[in-house]
């Protein structure tokens, strides 16, 4: 999560919301299957998860092979992080707002994993996404996709212009504000390339088959309707 995300005060649900989407649908078999997949063969590759959470993604990365690093602007959630990881993943507590406190070119990855959406502007951080990648590297990001964003949750007439919209998130027991940014593909795209990077991919990926059983309905629903956007992005050798 990133400063921006703090609004919604992720460091008092963490726990409920750690518990909600661990093994959710549209987490545990739909959006971190697909990032992996995007990702392919990571073993010794150095690794960045922006905005780790808890670190599920972190942890599948690690088994596969990769030497993660792990941050988040919550530390709550970093707390969840360690009783999982331990000292296998280095984690810190940093908001993509800021300068990293990583070298130049330091990383072969970078996985943001639903981070995006939280953020107004996406300058300074993909810039800084792109500061800490070693050329050739890659950028993995899942976003809110526009269609759930301009047509689920309150919809708005103007698909071009770039808004906020809030919502209440109930999980846990309990309902949480939650406020997120939309803006259209095109508006994405530019932002990727002003910050320096190459599109490699645009995924809109079906939910894992294995879920078929666990979640009919919601199965069903999902296999017909896009949930998110996925992108890889490359740095220029």
């Amino acid at each position: 999560m990133t400063r921006e995300a703090r609004v919604n005060d992720y460091d008092t649900f963490a726990e409920a919301y750690s518990a909600e989407t661990g093994d959710s649908l549209v987490n545990a078999y739909y959006e971190r299957p697909a990032i992996l997949a995007l990702a392919g063969d990571v073993a010794g590759r150095r690794i960045l998860d922006a905005g780790c959470g808890a670190g599920p993604l972190s942890a599948a990365l690690r088994d596969r092979g990769a030497v993660v690093t792990g941050i988040d602007a919550s530390a709550g959630m970093l707390e969840l992080a360690r009783r999982t990881l331990g000292d296998e993943v280095a984690l810190q507590v940093a908001d993509l707002n800021d300068r990293l406190p990583f070298d130049d070119g330091a990383f072969d990855d970078v996985v943001a994993s639903l981070v995006l959406h939280y953020l107004e502007d996406w300058g300074p951080p993909l810039a800084e996404l792109r500061r800490v990648l070693r050329p050739g590297g890659r950028l993995l990001a899942s976003v809110d996709h526009p269609f759930v964003a301009y047509t689920i949750r309150e919809p708005r007439p103007d698909y071009f212009a770039t808004s906020s919209y809030a919502f209440d998130w109930a999980f846990g027991g309990q309902t949480v504000p939650m406020r997120f940014w939309r803006r259209p593909l095109h508006a994405m795209t530019d932002a990727f390339a002003t910050a320096g990077f190459r599109l490699s991919v645009i995924s809109e990926p079906l939910p894992d088959p294995d879920a078929r059983e666990l979640f009919p309905d919601a199965f069903r629903d999902l296999s017909t309707k896009p949930c998110f956007l996925f992108f890889v992005l490359e740095v220029p050798r």
